[in-house]
This record gives C-alpha cells, structure tokens and sequence, in this order.
C-alpha cells in the first residue's frame, strides 16, 4: 500500500511538471517521497499511544500539510499545491476505507484503482510525449 501512495504522488507531481513546464528537481521528489515515509513512522509511532484512528489522522494531516506547504515553494503558485492537498487527502481517505474494509478491501481498491488511472489517462491524454509538450 506504501508504494501505491508514494507512485501515485510522484505520479500527479510528474504530471504537474509537465503539464506545467516547471521543473522539479531529483533532490525535491527525495524530499516529498522521505515525507510520504514519514506518515507510517509517525502512524506507528502515534498509534502506541491512542487509538488507530487518531494516530492515522494526525499522521495523514502532518505529511498532507508538510508536502502542501513544500510544493507551495517548489511550483511557485497556489492552484497546484491545493490541487496535490486536496489529491492527497482523496488518497489518504480512500487509503483509510480501503483498510476499514475488509471483506470488500480489494473490490473497492480495484475500483478506485481504475478511477485513478482513468483519471490519469484522461489528464495526460494531449500531452505531446515526444517533444515534452
């Protein structure tokens, strides 16, 4: 699950890039992807001292706000930083229900799973690949 939030992120920030023509330095990407590791040391770390659900929300809130703030100062504007807050949050939650769950985890996930690159087909879909455009 770690993997699919951190590719997913990388993803929409790639995306971003490019649809963008802001460049994204390999030293950023490490940053906001050691953030994204973080919220499942700080899950860990939170829920040995309350409730799971506490622990998750204050873990997600922190790397949410953390990556939102930091992608403030690397995209140079507002519109993007709200748009990868709000993503994030989405994944987050969806993340959570997934987990909630059980019996229904994998039906679920494969639906938002295919919502997400449907989405991600559809946002790139005149992107230019062969020139960057």
């Amino acid at each position: 699950m770690g993997f699919l939030v951190i590719g997913l992120t990388f993803l929409i920030f790639f995306l971003i890039q490019t649809m963008s023509k802001i460049k994204i330095h390999p030293f950023q990407y490490l940053m906001i992807g050691i953030a994204l590791t973080m919220f499942y040391t700080l899950l860990i770390s939170i829920s040995e001292h309350s409730s799971y659900l506490k622990a998750y929300i204050i873990a997600g809130t922190s790397v949410i706000v953390l990556i939102t703030l930091y992608s403030k100062s690397i995209l140079k504007n507002i519109k993007f930083p709200l748009f990868i807050g709000l993503s994030l949050t989405i994944l987050y939650t969806f993340i959570f229900v997934i987990i909630q769950l059980e019996s229904y985890a994998l039906l679920v996930g494969s639906i938002g799973l295919f919502a997400i690159l449907a989405a991600v087909m559809y946002a790139s879909r005149k992107i230019d690949w062969q020139n960057g455009e």
